[in-house]
């Protein structure tokens, strides 16, 4: 299933190939007959996509840069032409595709191939006949001298991380539970070069993590909770950036169970772990100098005679104590225990990644992430960039005061729901009492887990968290 990417010289006539140009007047000097040449500027005059030529026994691919666009939507739209024609590759089953780039931009080129590798993506781990269901395309060949080997080995990189964190994603609980996510968080960190630590319940028990022990407690399978590490000698910063994940392998809302369809996505509920874990791959094989730290807590969400229940009072990591309106708000319990361990470090900025609310995907649905913030500095707006960079875009909600109001409690110091307005901001000043530095919450609930297929994004897990982090820490250089 994995794809390379590789850069070359020449175009191989035995190939394939893709032109992706601003319009057709830089195609003349190419290799097209009169009457096609005819073809393809009645296809750009008329406002179409592009144009698909059949030069037997191979294709010729026109696509068309949307110059008019700013670059970051021009990028996505290339991301988006490549998935919209990866259908026809995969149907003429091309083992290898040459990408032309006569564009002026090498973005362009890079941002298409992008598209076409991550549409190359497949579980079919659990078919009786996998070997059957694969798709033929193994290479893609970018002829263009703008872009650097260093572009394309970050590409290929970055490619095969957002393939492992889909994985995990899409894996049921039946096979990753929490003991098996942390092995398959340290295979990562032997393959990819960074370091794992592994609590198990003992540890946690002493740490006196409650929130995450009393999420644990209607399950026959122990919590974990992970510490990843990556700190290269030439780090450019000294104090590290934290990463957080929600690690909720499956989800049925304990005591409060969730009804119906509701259930079908829930082994999605750890993509939050699954983004840091596939980020610290990324920027470790990518050997990228930035000091960071991942923590996932990790724990199904299960019911049995001795779940956690409403009315029950809980003393967290930190000694503040909350009491259990809900046991279906159980992310931020075992994520509150994880953002108050980030507290024994001295850390530049903590962010979190969770799918947390079903009011975040009702409010912007899967085309976005929620986030909330307290940065002062200018690091928020750097990570908003790198959100369109990579299209996984950032919406800001505010954390106005009045919404802590409603998580006050008359028996504890907090409780761990709100009202029904407002669920996505009232998760995020839960999770703002247990921080006391620079912080970052990113809900991604609605676009972490797609049950419809879209275009380079595909069916089932997105990935999503870890194209936009990775590029974030490109730009910390």
């Amino acid at each position: 299933m994995k794809i390379n990417i590789s850069k070359v010289s020449n175009v191989n006539d035995k190939y394939s190939i893709i032109y992706i140009s601003e319009n057709p007047a830089k195609l003349k000097k190419e290799n097209f007959k009169p009457n096609e040449l005819e073809y393809i500027n009645n296809q750009f005059e008329n406002k179409k996509k592009g144009a698909i030529i059949n030069s037997y026994p191979v294709w010729k691919y026109i696509l068309w840069i949307d110059t008019e666009k700013e670059q970051h939507i021009a990028k996505e739209h290339l991301r988006r032409s490549a998935g919209d024609l990866y259908s026809n590759l995969k149907e003429n089953k091309h083992p290898a595709i040459i990408l032309k780039d006569l564009s002026s931009n090498a973005e362009y080129a890079l941002a298409f191939a992008e598209g076409l590798a991550l549409s190359h993506y497949q579980f079919i781990k659990y078919f009786s006949e996998p070997e059957d269901k694969k798709n033929y395309l193994q290479e893609i060949f970018i002829l263009n001298t703008e872009i650097e080997d260093e572009q394309i080995l970050e590409l290929n990189i970055l490619v095969d991380s957002v393939y492992k964190t889909k994985n995990l994603v899409n894996e049921p609980v039946s096979f990753l539970n929490a003991e098996q996510l942390s092995l398959e968080i340290q295979n990562m960190g032997l393959n990819g070069g960074f370091e794992v630590e592994v609590f198990n319940k003992a540890k946690i028990k002493s740490l006196k993590m409650g929130g995450l022990l009393a999420v644990n407690k209607g399950s026959v399978d122990p919590p974990t909770f992970n510490i990843l590490t990556w700190k290269p000698q030439d780090a450019v910063n000294k104090k590290p950036y934290i990463l957080v994940g929600k690690g909720v392998v499956y989800d049925t809302g304990g005591m409060n169970i969730k009804t119906g369809n509701y259930l079908d996505t829930m082994k999605s509920d750890m993509a939050g772990a699954a983004a840091v874990a596939g980020t610290l791959y990324a920027i470790a094989q990518a050997q990228i100098p930035v000091y960071v730290i991942g923590l996932i807590p990790a724990t199904d969400n299960r019911l049995n005679a001795n779940a956690y229940v409403p009315d029950d009072i809980i003393t967290m990591y930190s000694g503040s104590t909350v009491e259990i309106k809900n046991t279906d708000a159980e992310g931020r319990l075992i994520l509150a225990d994880a953002l108050s361990f980030a507290k024994k470090y001295d850390q530049k900025l903590v962010i979190d990644l969770a799918t947390l609310t079903g009011s975040a995907h009702l409010a912007i649905g899967d085309l976005g992430i929620v986030a909330m913030s307290n940065v002062k500095d200018d690091l928020f707006e750097q990570l908003k960039v790198s959100g369109n960079n990579m299209y996984e875009r950032i919406v800001e909600f505010p954390l106005w005061d009045e919404y802590g109001e409603m998580l006050k409690s008359d028996v504890a110091d907090i409780k761990n729901l709100g009202a029904r307005e407002a669920g996505a901001i009232t998760a995020g000043k839960f999770l703002e009492h247990f921080t006391d530095y620079s912080w970052i919450h990113l809900d991604i609930a609605g676009c972490a887990f797609l049950t419809k297929k879209d275009n380079y994004r595909g069916i089932g897990a997105t990935a999503v968290g870890v194209r936009l982090l990775f590029d974030f820490f490109n730009n910390q250089l």
